[in-house]
């Protein structure tokens, strides 16, 4: 069995199905399975891989069979347009390579010692495919009191990701657990390593060249924590910095849903959206200055 992942270019959602094969046809019904769940593809971009380069060909034959004089242009408007990257370039499909990153580094090292039926394998990318959309990316609201977020699922489904409360199997041994028990272990470690690998990730920094934005109050934060179901992320605002004899704020107060808590900033990580803008900002301000100087 092999995996398909669909990630959006704009807000970065995953879609996951289960293909059975490498050939044209599954690939084609993976692509009509991911429309008829999430809508019309405007554009598929993808690698040179023969099994999308066979959809594409087969794709565009049918729409030649299908298509009649008065619905031509219709038709051409709304069909897929497949865009591949240059061959043997992988890093040209940066964005999508990332999701299958996420999807194939821990699948692998908590699914892989295991087998599973079909069935058992389709839930666990449906709750793979959850998680990931899970992930917090820019606070809705300006509010400090507000821990409320934009994640992924929100512009799927119109509100967060959801999963049916579980008790935490994740510690337990295996040779203690049922078959049904032992999917949901799977899925729980699933939780632990990607929620913990993601948040690490946020906060990483490449060598100091340059001088970052100091955190500021009413900043939506996610903390390194761990103990929290999956689909539930510790976030929190910033109530106060606490700067050291440098100007460099290295300790911050953050407002939780469980109270106030102190955390050094190695502890912290900035959702990535608004991360993104104070770096743009940033280099802006900088750009004028240079300027009206």
């Amino acid at each position: 069995m092999y995996v398909a992942i669909f990630v959006c270019l704009s807000v970065k959602a995953v879609h996951i199905e289960i293909v059975p094969d490498l050939t044209s046809a599954a690939c084609i019904n993976a692509i009509k399975r991911c429309v008829a769940r999430r809508g019309r593809l405007i554009e598929l971009r993808c690698d040179n891989a023969t099994a999308f380069v066979g959809a594409d060909r087969e794709m565009r034959e049918l729409r030649r069979q299908v298509l009649t004089n008065e619905w031509e242009q219709y038709c051409l408007s709304e069909g897929i347009n497949f865009k591949f990257v240059p061959a043997r370039s992988p890093h040209f499909g940066g964005l999508w390579e990332a999701g299958v990153k996420s999807f194939k580094r821990h699948f692998r090292r908590i699914f892989g010692s295991t087998s599973y039926t079909i069935d058992e394998l389709a839930t666990a990318a449906a709750h793979i495919e959850g998680i990931l959309n899970s992930r917090p990316l820019t606070p809705l609201t300006e509010h400090p009191e507000d821990l409320s977020v934009l994640t992924p699922g929100h512009l799927l489904i119109g509100e967060p990701m959801f999963s049916i409360p579980e008790p935490d199997v994740s510690d337990k041994p295996i040779s203690n657990l049922s078959r049904f028990q032992e999917s949901r272990r799977s899925v729980q470690n699933f939780w632990k390593c990607w929620s913990r690998d993601y948040i690490s990730l946020l906060h990483q920094r490449s060598k100091w060249k340059t001088a970052t934005k100091n955190i500021e109050p009413g900043t939506m934060v996610l903390l390194k924590q761990d103990n929290y179901p999956p689909f539930t992320w510790p976030l929190g605002r910033v109530v106060q910095t606490y700067a050291g004899s440098d100007g460099l704020v290295r300790v911050v107060l953050v407002r939780t849903g469980r109270g106030l808590f102190k955390r050094a900033v190695t502890e912290i990580s900035v959702l990535p959206i608004e991360s993104e803008t104070t770096n743009q900002m940033t280099t802006v301000v900088y750009c004028q200055a240079n300027y009206q100087g």
